[in-house]
């Protein structure tokens, strides 16, 4: 028989306190009986031998010391099944799109298992996501965490969007699946998601969790938990190749902020709680291919940083954590350039095992090498004509700053609905490349140059 417990003693924001409780576990899913009738749930948050915290879900408006507390005895756990396919979730697993529950082939406790690090397969395998900024100098790796670090005002949604439709393994029949978790978002932004999903037809092979900004931030640490489980799933029941795209996870760090500064934690850095890395660590370490499985869990982490200030604790220990980072600009957004990328802080640490011939193209590398020399060269050029003007630099020089201009019109600007294969990234690159002297492309090998340089295949 369940006991109901009436020892509440404490409430502050969305945690209530309660005394004299028989030995809880840590994580476990608690329902809360108000004198009214209704009821709430919510989760151990911290247990000791004379103090229980519980983290309510919905909010701890109308409680009281009347209210009682019964412990289920279980952590949270996702109803799974392949029907989560097509479906739009709230954030904590709940149907918002009209649809019936979910009738679950098993249910999987949220938190997820540890992956064996003996047991990882390193990450090689080329994710195509029709971004040439992406695809071209920063390549997505089935397997890899790749944040992208964005600022307020800026279209990080409207690039999360375009990856969630056009995101493919070239090449591949294997099922490949996107599961989108959306935490902190407003009701505007939600209908846009959902419309764009159902529009494109990409819903299809999506799962949509929504958590939006009037909902309890309790449930927001929970979301891209939800997200992920279900990513597990799909890709290590099924067989299935899963991008998990998380957006907003300055938003998820907020959340955090808030029940440290509920439970009366010490602050860490700008009164983060100091265990944000390691809680952080947690959902972004649950990407991966396992050795022996076909499936695998690519993740896309998108967060605003406040400020635009890259060393902000959450860039900054999102950086450590992850294998690189995708920038987005707000001097490229301002020229009006889609998406406004800016490759030259952006990084791929696992760029190079998943490019190259028999995964992308030979000259991939040496491409995006000599991309990157030309666009730095040209855009510390930029601040030289400032001082001096364009008519004081060399030819050579002129070239390069024309370079440049060139790079963002025809190489990072692309429309919404454009999904470039690897084949138009590189050709586009090459024909950038090509307004520059043979002499000064000293980053591609000259075999590479014969074979794809437009001039030597228009003389063939």
């Amino acid at each position: 028989m369940t006991k109901e417990y009436k020892t509440i003693v404490d409430i502050a924001g969305p945690l209530i306190f309660l005394e004299k409780t028989e030995p809880v576990g840590y994580g476990e899913l608690v329902q809360i009986n108000l004198p009214d009738g209704t009821t709430k749930r919510g989760q151990v948050l911290d247990t000791s031998a004379d103090m229980v915290v519980v983290q309510v879900f919905e909010g701890t408006q109308g409680l009281n010391d009347e209210s009682g507390v019964v412990f289920s005895g279980e952590t949270i756990k996702l109803p799974v099944a392949k029907d989560l396919l097509g479906r739009i979730l709230s954030g904590s697993g709940e149907p918002l799109d009209g649809g019936p529950r979910i009738i679950p082939e098993k249910r999987v406790d949220v938190n997820g298992a540890s992956m064996n690090p003996y047991s990882r397969r390193p990450p090689e395998e080329f994710i195509q996501t029709g971004i040439s900024t992406i695809d071209g100098t920063n390549t997505l790796v089935r397997g890899q965490k790749l944040p992208i670090f964005s600022g307020s005002g800026l279209p990080h949604n409207e690039i999360a969007l375009q990856i969630a439709r056009q995101a493919k393994v070239p090449g591949s029949e294997e099922e490949f699946a996107v599961v989108f978790a959306a935490m902190g978002i407003t009701n505007e932004e939600a209908q846009s998601f959902m419309e764009d999903f159902e529009k494109t037809g990409a819903l299809e092979r999506a799962t949509v969790f929504l958590n939006l900004a009037d909902d309890p931030a309790v449930e927001r640490i929970i979301t891209p938990r939800m997200a992920l489980t279900a990513a597990e799933y799909l890709a290590y029941e099924h067989d299935m190749h899963v991008l998990v795209i998380l957006t907003d996870i300055t938003n998820y760090c907020e959340a955090l902020r808030q029940m440290g500064a509920a439970r009366e934690e010490v602050p860490g850095r700008r009164g983060y709680p100091g265990y944000m890395y390691t809680d952080l660590a947690s959902l972004y370490e649950r990407a991966g291919v396992i050795k022996g499985n076909k499936g695998s869990v690519t993740q896309f982490s998108i967060l605003t940083m406040p400020g635009d200030d890259i060393t902000h604790p959450i860039p900054d220990l999102s950086g450590y954590i992850t294998e690189g980072q995708i920038v987005v600009s707000r001097e490229l957004h301002r020229k009006g350039i889609y998406p406004p990328i800016n490759v030259l802080p952006s990084l791929s640490r696992l760029m190079n095992s998943g490019i190259g011939e028999g995964k992308t193209r030979d000259d991939h590398k040496a491409v995006s090498d000599q991309l990157y020399a030309g666009y730095a060269e040209g855009r510390d050029l930029r601040g030289l004509v400032a001082i001096v003007g364009k008519e004081s630099l060399s030819e050579r020089d002129q070239r390069i700053l024309e370079f440049a201009d060139l790079f963002e019109d025809r190489f990072v600007r692309q429309a919404k609905d454009e999904d470039r294969n690897i084949e138009d990234t590189l050709s586009t690159a090459w024909e950038i490349l090509s307004e520059l002297p043979e002499a000064q492309l000293t980053r591609i090998d000259n075999k590479y140059i014969d074979k794809y340089h437009p001039a030597h295949q228009k003389a063939e």
